[in-house]
């Protein structure tokens, strides 16, 4: 498997380097969308009411003048793929498989940025079900993997030559079980659903959703647990890749459903955002850049979780704040995405039962604490999903119970949006991945044997 997985990468290499040499023009500089469809609603925890898909993998390509979308190639690719994540400097993307009959698969894909082909490298065992968020760490030698049914976080090495996963060095669960959940396979509820019954059996097992890593020495990993109502905070070692549990930080009011779902770092401010799922509200924290900077000090995980003080955490609660209207009922609705706006003055969440994006502004005078602007319809149902362009210029939403992609035009003025007529069918739609391509800061030789 190196070899071939090698074998192909080479191929794109040696190809983008003759098209330099023969003059044939620039890169296409418009970005790169790649869409993921579920094509099997009998082995997801949540229930789907589009149509499955016959092809999983999507990619267009985005005219950044008008937000048009052009189709430029579809694959039959791994069962419900669910999450995408590009790699930092190379065309290879990663996608996983969420399922619950078996573990699920991350998958390993040279990206052609030209044709929008995604040629296979390889794929490995995510050592858990329901697998539904990718990772790379700051170095790019890690990928983090977080498995939703199961709650497993696992740590896999990136083969620094052929960019695809080697096998896991280090499986992290909650509660120390080898497993969780089984025994409630059969009589399992619609994770989709958020009345009472729905949100008792959801949280009566860890349901890890989500993890990410501290923006400023990336050696603490934050991992929403929707069945905890808690944001456990793992010591990431960048030499191993071995997770060690410090702390768990509570998320809301105990005793209410709140399920945290993802977390999301202001890029400029000492302030993050966690979206709770159940509870739809954002739980706005503040960071304790000073604690994180003692714990970056410390030799291993193993000095860390034994100096970790209980009193003091590496994020402290300023703030929630609602994502639906005030009248509107809980039980309808579901989170779905959080974003900050890569201009850094707005939070976007998506709201599954309630069709909307709530846009928020950023007040960096409060600490980063949020208002709302507005709620906008996205013309569609259950928007699982939403991404930006690399600009913040357009806004690109996966609704997912009405088979479609919307793209809207962001107003980073005032942060409403507009649609931009632009609708396309596309079935089952869960996750949206925009690439821009930029050609690589090292230059190759004339006799470079590629």
């Amino acid at each position: 498997m190196p070899q071939q997985v090698a074998a192909s990468w080479d191929a794109l290499a040696k190809k983008d380097l003759q098209r330099q040499r023969s003059g044939e023009g620039e890169k296409n500089s418009d970005p790169l969308v790649i869409v993921s469809s579920y094509n099997d609603f009998a082995d997801l925890a949540h229930g789907p009411r589009g149509r499955q898909a016959e092809h999983t993998l999507r990619s267009y390509r985005l005219d950044v003048r008008d937000g048009s979308l052009t189709l430029l190639s579809v694959a039959k690719a791994d069962t419900n793929p669910a999450f995408t994540r590009m790699h930092p400097y190379r065309n290879v993307m990663y996608s996983c498989t969420e399922r619950l009959s078996e573990n699920g698969r991350v998958v390993s894909y040279a990206l052609d940025n030209d044709t929008g082909a995604m040629t296979k490298l390889g794929d490995k065992d995510a050592q858990g079900s329901s697998t539904c968020y990718l990772t790379i760490d700051k170095a790019a030698r890690f990928m983090l993997i977080v498995n939703y049914w199961s709650s497993h976080v696992v740590s896999m090495p990136i083969n620094q030559t052929t960019f695809a996963l080697e096998d896991a060095t280090c499986v992290y669960h909650p509660t120390g079980m080898a497993s969780v959940s089984l025994a409630h396979m059969e009589k399992r509820v619609n994770h989709s659903q958020n009345d009472e019954l729905a949100r008792k059996e959801r949280q009566k097992d860890p349901h890890t959703h989500a993890v990410v890593l501290d923006p400023f020495h990336g050696v603490i990993a934050y991992v929403p647990d929707l069945g905890s109502d808690t944001i456990h905070a793992l010591h990431f070692d960048r030499n191993s890749g071995k997770l060690t549990w410090l702390e768990d930080i509570c998320v809301g009011i105990k005793g209410e459903s709140h399920g945290p779902r993802y977390i999301e770092f202001h890029p400029s401010l000492p302030v993050c955002y966690v979206i709770n799922e159940i509870g739809s509200e954002i739980a706005v924290f503040g960071v304790d850049r000073a604690e994180i900077n003692r714990i970056a000090s410390l030799q291993d995980g193993a000095e860390a979780a034994a100096t970790q003080s209980q009193s003091r955490s590496s994020l402290y609660p300023l703030q929630r704040i609602s994502t639906i209207p005030t009248a509107f009922p809980k039980d309808l609705n579901t989170c779905g995405r959080i974003a900050v706006h890569p201009s850094g003055r707005y939070v976007v969440v998506s709201n599954r039962g309630h069709n909307s994006l709530a846009v928020f502004r950023v007040k960096p005078q409060q600490g980063g604490k949020l208002g709302l602007v507005g709620f906008f319809h996205t013309r569609g149902e259950t928007p699982r999903h939403y991404q930006y362009d690399p600009t913040g210029q357009y806004l690109i939403v996966a609704n997912q119970d009405s088979n479609s992609l919307v793209v809207f035009e962001f107003n980073v003025s005032d942060g409403k949006l507009r649609f931009t007529n632009n609708l396309y069918d596309c079935p089952s739609p869960n996750f949206v991945a925009c690439y821009a391509y930029e050609e690589p800061e090292i230059e190759l030789e004339e006799d470079c044997p590629l």
